[in-house]
């Protein structure tokens, strides 16, 4: 029995101008199934993952989210979104509301939740993410580290059913990478339907169930971790795992 897959691209191409970003992509994420995008700057992995949830117009081609079409005009994108939950780079919390309001607004204002109702919710995801004590907190009180995982927690409180991340590592000091890291390899694990941009080569390698390269707009490349990583077919990808690994 084939299932449908929770997202499926085809043919995707985006351009901003005479500027073509992405070239044709073909991709299809199963439920459950943890993919890791790789690639050096500039390939199209964050443009990718902004068409995913129509932050960016597709210019052409299919991005199909459950079975629906993002950018028909048919279906709530709204509708969409909320079942997809996007951590950036940046963390983006607002900086006027406390920990605990910034996870709980999300549930309150867009799908009616009862004030009470989102505080239990939010205060399971704060321990789940390792921050209980920080409810109260102001967001500029916090690490880097901790402002990322209430923004991974902000989003799993709309209970998506897809997360996507934007190198949400990038922007952190190394040694607060790996608590940010753990909490994705967690809801990996709890059976999350992930699309990851990542520069981690070991988070991509030991938690992804496919990797995929991505290089001038095009995926060069894309198997389980050990095809990738082990045995890379593509010259590209050979070069780029070189350089990034220093093998």
């Amino acid at each position: 029995m084939t299932t449908t897959p929770k997202i499926q691209v085809t043919d995707l191409h985006k351009a901003f101008g005479d500027n073509e970003v992405l070239k044709g992509i073909d991709l299809s994420v199963q439920s459950q199934e943890v993919l890791c995008l790789i690639g050096p700057s500039g390939s199209g992995k964050s443009t990718f993952l902004r068409c995913l949830n129509g932050l960016e117009k597709v210019t052409s081609g299919t991005v199909l989210v459950e079975g629906q079409r993002v950018g028909d005009p048919k279906v709530d994108l709204n509708q969409i979104r909320e079942n997809i939950g996007m951590v950036f780079q940046h963390f983006n919390l607002f900086p006027h509301l406390s920990v605990l309001q910034n996870v709980t607004l999300g549930p309150v204002q867009l799908k009616g939740l009862s004030k009470a109702d989102a505080k239990v919710r939010a205060e399971k995801l704060l321990a789940q993410v390792g921050l209980a004590d920080k409810a109260d907190a102001m967001p500029h009180s916090l690490s880097g580290g901790q402002q990322q995982r209430v923004a991974i927690a902000r989003a799993l409180a709309m209970e998506p059913e897809i997360m996507l991340f934007d190198e949400p590592t990038s922007a952190l000091d190394p040694e607060m990478v790996g608590d940010v890291l753990q909490v994705m390899q967690d809801l990996a694990e709890g059976g999350m339907t992930m699309v990851v941009v990542t520069h981690e080569m070991g988070f991509a390698k030991n938690v992804a169930d496919r990797v995929a390269f991505m290089d001038d707009g095009i995926i060069q490349e894309a198997g389980t971790p050990s095809e990738v990583f082990d045995h890379p077919q593509n010259p590209r990808t050979r070069e780029f795992l070189n350089k990034v690994l220093n093998v």
